[in-house]
């Protein structure tokens, strides 16, 4: 496994690659040694004991690189990046790639993700699935919402999923109201 540290505006961000395919990414961190813990919790492996991240980057992690730098600097960005998909099981996968569809600064409710992956009493399995998302802002998770624009839930904290709807200026609830 391959581990890339991104700098960015807003931290660190880190990246594990398995033959050029991303197994997983981050939201930044303070330091880069927190954000390579937390991608060794999506990737299942201790990467702190892996070695250290190496230059050159390709040209796959210098695509990624450039995205998330724009991303956190505001820019639209529509991810491109090759995954890899080995940790997700069939009904994850079926809904993160409905999720990596939602376009940047739009947002789909849990159901109505459920419904187009074929399972319209879903909401909740939805919930699960986003919830294991390795990949987060390539398959952009924060992007589905409750069926009242409620926040919902979130992996990496409601205060990340806000961040991230208020920097691509998406309406949402912070209340239960219905």
């Amino acid at each position: 496994m391959k581990v890339q540290i991104i700098n960015t505006s807003w931290g660190y961000v880190a990246a594990a690659w398995e033959n050029e395919l991303l197994a997983g990414l981050t939201l930044p961190h303070t330091t880069g040694l927190e954000a390579l813990s937390t991608l060794g919790e999506y990737v299942k492996t201790d990467l702190l004991l892996s070695p250290l991240p190496g230059q050159p980057a390709g040209p796959v992690e210098q695509q990624l690189a450039e995205q998330v730098v724009r991303y956190f600097a505001g820019q639209r960005v529509a991810f491109e990046i090759p995954l890899s998909w080995a940790r997700v099981t069939p009904f994850q996968q079926r809904v993160l790639k409905v999720v990596a569809t939602i376009p940047y600064g739009k947002a789909l409710s849990y159901g109505a993700v459920a419904a187009l992956v074929g399972n319209p009493k879903g909401a909740r399995a939805v919930g699960g699935a986003v919830g294991a998302n390795p990949w987060p802002l390539v398959i952009p998770c924060h992007r589905v919402l409750a069926h009242n624009q409620g926040l919902g839930g979130f992996g990496s904290g409601l205060g990340w999923k806000e961040k991230l709807l208020q920097l691509e200026n998406i309406d949402y609830r912070t209340d239960n109201r219905k």
